[in-house]
This record gives structure tokens, sequence and C-alpha cells, in this order.
């Protein structure tokens, strides 16, 4: 692979700079955001492309253009060797697919990587490396998980570009299995779950698109079922009073929406907009009953009218 241009990554590093003055974003912030959107343009344009489904933070941009809130990390959903050595070398072959002049290299020399146990999100591989844009030096964390249903199918989309390089198109999660997976960790955690960003996520993805019922209930019940959890007929801890007014929840929210510069309601309309949303389909999947309703943004769940779509993408222009 031909070595960055030093030009080119000095040219980069200035426009990404001004970048981040025109949003008042913070430098590196903006710095990580271009070298995962360039490591996913060498996976589109690698003989690896197939082995990944690109999920996690990174698709808001995709769905709303905007960055929506702060992430450092790049999430993947792996098919086939989940092995953590032949993986690294995997990742490490994604970083050398030869592509035009970006400004980025890749210290594949330093990656390593590690098992995620339990107790964290899911289980899967975490690869750590370093990407290198002239002297700046900037860490990439990659977690690939293995095993989870994906409803309905991954397609593919186009991630934008920050700069004027050709943007990445790579298979990517939909909207109803991101939720699926944050429903079922706030399921599984209740009352001990401090992961505020999956409440902050649902919730706003509640607000912007539409969805078809039968398909988020259908992405409720394989996440469930592929993760051996039973799915709940009663309210979860997770979606209660008791948890949106629990005193230490509440702290914990407010200082996420502070460290990420976020906009939301205080905790207990969130998660009321939450049940408001999520639990109808949960309960109806639950009871093994069918959920042929329609969710038009912001809410509440409606029946289908003869010329609503039933389109199970959630796209909210139809």
């Amino acid at each position: 692979m031909t070595a960055p241009s030093p030009n080119t990554a000095a040219s980069v590093r200035q426009r990404l700079l001004n970048l981040a003055r025109e949003a008042d974003e913070e430098y590196q912030l903006v710095l990580g955001r271009y070298v995962r959107e360039r490591f996913l343009y060498r996976l589109a344009q690698s003989e690896h492309e197939g082995r990944f489904v690109l999920k996690g933070a990174t698709l808001f941009v995709v769905w709303t253009g905007d960055p929506h809130r702060v992430t450092r990390d790049l999430d993947l959903l792996g098919y086939g060797d989940s092995d953590e050595a032949a993986l690294l070398d995997l990742i490490c072959d994604v970083c050398a697919t030869p592509v035009p002049d970006d400004g980025v290299a890749f210290d594949a020399a330093g990656a390593s990587a590690a098992r995620i146990r339990g107790g964290q999100e899911y289980e899967g591989v975490r690869i750590r490396l370093t990407a290198h844009l002239g002297s700046a030096v900037v860490p990439l964390q990659v977690d690939v998980g293995f095993g989870d249903a994906v409803t309905p199918r991954p397609e593919y989309v186009t991630l934008p570009s920050l700069l004027d390089f050709d943007s990445p198109r790579v298979r990517a999660y939909p909207r109803e299995t991101a939720i699926a997976e944050k429903l079922q960790a706030m399921v599984a955690l209740g009352i001990a779950n401090s992961r505020m960003k999956d409440y902050y996520d649902v919730w706003f993805l509640a607000r912007t698109f539409t969805f078809n019922g039968e398909t988020l209930a259908r992405a409720f019940e394989r996440t469930f079922e592929r993760r051996q959890m039973h799915v709940p007929t009663d309210l979860p801890t997770a979606l209660s009073p008791g948890f949106s007014q629990d005193g230490a929840k509440n702290r914990q929210w407010r200082a996420f929406l502070a460290k990420g510069r976020l906009n939301a309601p205080t905790l207990e309309p969130v998660v009321e907009h939450l049940v408001a949303f999520a639990y109808p389909p949960l309960q109806a999947v639950g009871n093994g009953e069918p959920f042929s309703m329609i969710w038009r943004p912001g809410g509440p769940w409606a029946h289908k009218r003869a010329d609503v779509s039933s389109d199970p993408t959630g796209d909210k222009s139809k």
C-alpha cells in the first residue's frame, strides 16, 4: 500500500479543523469520525466486505445526516470465524486495502484483539489499533459481535463523507434491530442499567421515524430468542416508574446529557415515551399475539389505513 502524501494529510487535518470550528465540536472527535469513515471505506473496498454489517451509533449519520451523539468506537456484526487472532488478521488486511490517498495510515503492526466477555453489551472481539493522519495519532476501537439476528435483512447504505472523498457503502443494521437489541439490554439489566445512551437512542428514533408494528415485533421476537431470553408480558423494571423516578438514574441521565451536550427532557417523560412505543409490541410478542399497527413519528400506535404503507424499513417519507 502506498504511504499517504504528507501534503494530503496536512490538507485533511486543516479541513477537519475547520469543520470542527464551524460545528463547535471537539477536534479529536472529528478526527475520530474521519478515521472511522476511512476504515469503513477500506472495508467496503476489500474482499472481506461481506463478513460484516455496520451497527451502533455510526448509523445515525446515515439515518439523519447528523452524528446524533458522541461515539468513539465502531460497532460491527461479524460472520464466520470469531477467533481473536483470525479476526485481527482480517482487520489488518482491511487496513491494508489499497485506496486513493485520503491522508490516513493505519498502524496494523500495533493492533491487538481481546475477547469481550459477559457483563459487556454482548460477547465478541474488540480490536484496538492506531491511525495516523500526518502527525495526528488517532486511536480506533472496533467491536465485533457475532450471532445476532437481524430483522429485516441488512441493506446497503452509504455513509456520508466528511470531506470530498468517496463515501463508504456497506451493509447495515435496520433501525428495528437496533431498537430490539437496546430494549433487550434494558430488560436484562433492569435497575442496574447505566446505559443511558440506549434510552436516548430509542426515544430519538421513536420521535423521528415511522415503524411497522409487525416488523418491529418480529425484530423483538428474534432478538430475545437469539439471546435466549424470555419476552416479558408485564412492564419491565427498565420501563417502570421505579426506574424513571430513581434518584441515581436521574443523576446518570443528567450527566449523560451534559457530557454529550444533548437536548432531551428529564428521564421520566423519556421512559414514558418508551413505554408507549416499545411495550405494546413487546407485550404482544410475549403473549404470542400479532401486532398489526403503525407508528408515526412521535406516536401513538394506530391501526393501519388502506393508504398507509407498511414499508418495513420505517421510511418516514411514506
